[in-house]
């Protein structure tokens, strides 16, 4: 009997050791910190078949790979919401990490803006080649490459800087100025497809290029002297584009690079890094 009781112990430690372990923690993995302004890599588990940011449906490659970005005024909480092909919930609370924004508090009031009739008529279908070519879906790659300055030089315009006018705030700068010479070469930051390449200066982007990086990113290059490509071309990173111009309402020739995910305005120096210097 005692033997029967010996051999049955032993055969449940047996049991207990070669017993399959846990399995690992089903989870979202981002690489880095939610930041206002800033765009986030993720991964998603295999076997993922929704992802949403917010409420909003997020595309996932085939290796779990995806891009989320924060508005430059997100809110401090975020959310990440998913579903496995089994049934499993992915939720993932994020803190999302507030930007000391360059602000200039001018003693004078904001002057509104006078927008006459002819004005109007010209800047409706400019706005709405601008919101179509947003809309391109395209099978760029670039959103999974780290982003490079389409041109080295003097930052002279920094993303989200704003003025307040006595206490009426006025528009924040939606993306990176970059001083330069007119006819100065200006490269893709990554690789992308040509949206919109404008035939003839907008009202106030000038001479205007949009590249679609893929799953919602896209740059913007306003005030070009020249554009180089042609829209539905492929371009990678490095290649030339055009070049820096005054065209449009600038004051003088620079190159503003502005950058969006879908309807959130970010920071490209967030994606590049500083600018080198010369």
């Amino acid at each position: 009997m005692k033997g029967w009781i010996a051999a049955a112990a032993l055969a449940m430690a047996g049991v207990a050791a070669t017993s399959p372990a846990a399995p690992p923690a089903v989870e979202l993995v981002l690489a880095g910190t939610p930041v206002q302004g800033g765009a986030l890599l993720g991964t998603a588990p295999k076997g993922t078949v929704e992802l949403r940011f917010n409420g909003q449906l997020v595309p996932v490659d085939a290796d779990g790979r995806f891009l989320i970005a924060f508005d430059r005024d997100a809110a401090p909480q975020a959310r990440l919401t998913g579903r496995l092909a089994d049934g499993t919930l992915l939720d993932r609370a994020l803190t999302v990490a507030p930007r000391d924004w360059r602000i200039e508090r001018v003693d004078a009031p904001l002057r509104p803006t006078k927008s006459t009739e002819a004005f109007l008529a010209l800047r409706k279908p400019e706005l709405e080649r601008i919101a179509a070519a947003r809309e391109t879906v395209t099978d760029a790659q670039g959103w999974r490459q780290r982003f490079i300055w389409p041109r080295i030089g003097r930052v002279s315009g920094l993303f989200g800087a704003q003025r307040i006018y006595q206490g009426q705030p006025g528009a924040y700068h939606g993306g990176v100025d970059i001083a330069g010479a007119t006819g100065e070469p200006v490269v893709a930051p990554a690789d992308g497809v040509v949206i919109l390449a404008a035939d003839r200066p907008f009202t106030l982007e000038g001479n205007l290029l949009m590249i679609d990086h893929g799953h919602g990113l896209n740059s913007a290059f306003l005030h070009l002297s020249r554009i180089d490509v042609i829209p539905g071309q492929h371009v990678i990173q490095g290649q030339r584009i055009g070049a820096i111009g005054a065209t449009g309402r600038a004051t003088g020739p620079h190159l503003h690079w502005g950058m969006k995910w879908n309807e959130a305005r970010i920071d490209p120096i967030l994606l590049t890094g500083p600018m080198p210097q010369n």
